[in-house]
């Protein structure tokens, strides 16, 4: 089954617009506005359209009983790596991911990409601090081999490594005004 969709909080509805919008190529598809409960503020949930079987959504708060120092990144406020809270999407093609890459690079953004082998992804930070990951599985995800030792792998206390991927890194690149 397929989420339907997920939210996140944000603080700067504007930046979070154009990074979905024209960095990742989501669709506006939906904005709901009312008061807060209890009546202190109000709010704005804005839905964009991924592409694909669910939409993300971010809530633009204005409410003085929460305030505005709320932290919105999904890790680095827990203390934790950027890349263990994150999301990511589907690119169907190799081009799709070619197209998000460069897309990301003509807009000022370092884009680190790795081959896990299985897929190939390449990730970059949105105006939330959030990791967001654009990844292309060619064959299947988890072959039978993978469904067959995930039990064991779940519950060992000395599980078995992968090989770790080997990142690149590519750079902004400028665009050619016209």
């Amino acid at each position: 089954m397929a989420f339907h969709h997920v939210s996140l909080a944000t603080r700067d509805l504007s930046a979070t617009h154009r990074f979905y919008t024209e960095l990742m190529d989501f669709k506006l598809a939906k904005v709901q506005c009312g008061p807060t409960p209890g009546g202190t503020g109000w709010s704005r949930l804005v839905f964009y359209d991924t592409g694909g079987d669910g939409m993300i959504s971010f809530w633009d708060l204005h409410d003085e009983s929460i305030g505005s120092a709320y932290q919105t990144d999904l890790s680095s406020s827990l203390g934790l790596p950027a890349w263990v809270n994150h999301m990511a999407f589907d690119a169907p093609t190799l081009e799709d991911l070619e197209r998000h890459k460069q897309r990301w690079r003509e807009s000022g953004i370092t884009v680190a990409q790795l081959d896990w082998g299985f897929s190939v992804s390449i990730y970059a930070i949105d105006p939330n601090g959030i990791l967001v990951e654009f990844s292309h599985t060619p064959g299947s995800f988890a072959t039978a081999e993978d469904r067959a030792s995930a039990p064991e792998r779940l519950t060992s206390a000395q599980p078995s490594f992968d090989p770790p991927p080997k990142p690149e890194f590519f750079p902004p690149v400028a665009t050619i005004q016209r």
